[in-house]
């Protein structure tokens, strides 16, 4: 059983997240600044930890319609497929970011140490919305 790599996809920077192999828990992993360091990292880490495929946040308008960045991200995951071989599944980061800061915050990390872990903590934010959605059980419904 495979684990799933979130990523959070920047202008400059990357977060990075994993799920655990029983896909029910996310946790952060590292940023990469830049996309040379990026395809290094994604490398290794499908080498490393039996990825079977990534999530990748969506930055869909407020009003859910996608806009330049999400056309961007969109375009990125069928790089990131091509290279990988792996499948990439969208998940929706509005305020993925804003919950991020707002975690590292109550937590206590401020200045240039919040600046630095905010994106991994938004990958790992949208790896887990992905792992509730996915382990989530069907309604039960009365027959």
């Amino acid at each position: 059983m495979g684990k799933l790599l979130g990523l959070d996809h920047g202008d400059k920077r990357f977060g990075i997240a994993l799920s655990d192999a029983g896909k029910v828990i996310a946790t952060p992993r590292r940023v990469v600044e830049g996309v040379a360091a990026l395809w290094d990292a994604i490398g290794a880490l499908v080498e490393e930890e039996d990825i079977e495929a990534i999530v990748l946040g969506l930055p869909l308008n407020m009003d859910g319609s996608e806009g330049p960045r999400a056309r961007k991200v969109i375009e990125f995951s069928r790089e990131l497929e091509k290279r990988t071989g792996l499948q990439v599944y969208f998940w929706d980061e509005r305020l993925s970011s804003f919950e991020a800061e707002s975690a590292l915050s109550e937590a206590g990390v401020h200045g240039h140490k919040r600046k630095s872990k905010v994106d991994m903590v938004a990958a790992q934010i949208i790896l887990q919305g992905y792992l509730n959605d996915l382990n989530e059980e069907p309604p039960v419904t009365q027959g």
